[in-house]
């Protein structure tokens, strides 16, 4: 790539501002109530498609239950959509007090399943809603909270010389970085928050004389802590 092609990319990249939003981890909790177990199964997903997927994919695990509740909320990087089902439980006292767990813990791009295994024990309207609702909240708190950032992949290649200092670079920025790739020069992929990016590329220049060759990949939110 040119490097006025490759300037460019990066001014607009700071034009445009970064963005953030927080999302969660993967989390499995459980808990009974009056002989009835309920399992929350919590994920991040990146869009509807994936969201069904885990949905799938976690009934496929508890073919035997009397119900798989879920609820999902996506579109942290645009448009929101939000889907929930109450898989035969009683309209209103599962998905929605599932999606409204979702909605209070401020997260999105998240996929929430529970699973009820009938102990035998009606809980009632309120019962089911209380216990759907926790079993939720208990799923969402252990997959705990992980913030996503606007940031862009650099592809960047230098000599061997300039490893050292390189190096230095890294350590002083948040960023996510694959292993090395060592061939006549070291091929090196960082990916780095676009809030930062053109300070982090004028100090690789400085550093390098301005002999690293950088090529850029794809921007998008990433998890960088």
């Amino acid at each position: 790539m040119a490097e006025n092609d490759f300037q460019k990319i990066i001014e607009n990249d700071l034009a445009a501002g970064e963005r953030s939003y927080v999302t969660c981890g993967s989390a499995r909790t459980r808990f009974t109530e009056k002989k009835s177990v309920f399992i929350a199964s919590c994920a991040h997903v990146e869009n509807e498609a994936e969201a069904s997927a885990f949905v799938s994919r976690v009934k496929a695990e508890f073919p035997d239950a009397r119900h798989n509740v879920y609820a999902y909320k996506v579109g942290g990087g645009g448009v929101e959509t939000v889907r929930f089902s109450d898989d035969g439980e009683p309209k209103g006292t599962a998905g929605m007090p599932v999606l409204d767990a979702i909605t209070k813990s401020g997260i999105i791009d998240v996929a929430v399943v529970v699973t009820r295994y009938f102990g035998g024990i009606l809980l009632g309207a309120s019962g089911l809603t209380r216990a759907y609702s926790n079993s939720a909240t208990d799923g969402i708190a252990a997959a705990g909270r992980v913030c996503m950032v606007t940031a862009r992949t650099v592809n960047m290649c230098f000599s061997y010389d300039r490893y050292g200092k390189i190096a230095k670079i890294l350590e002083s920025y948040p960023l996510l970085r694959e292993e090395p790739v060592f061939t006549e020069n070291v091929n090196l992929e960082v990916t780095v928050p676009v809030s930062k990016l053109s300070q982090f590329v004028a100090e690789i220049n400085d550093a390098t004389a301005g002999t690293c060759l950088f090529n850029a990949g794809k921007k998008g939110f990433f998890n960088i802590e």
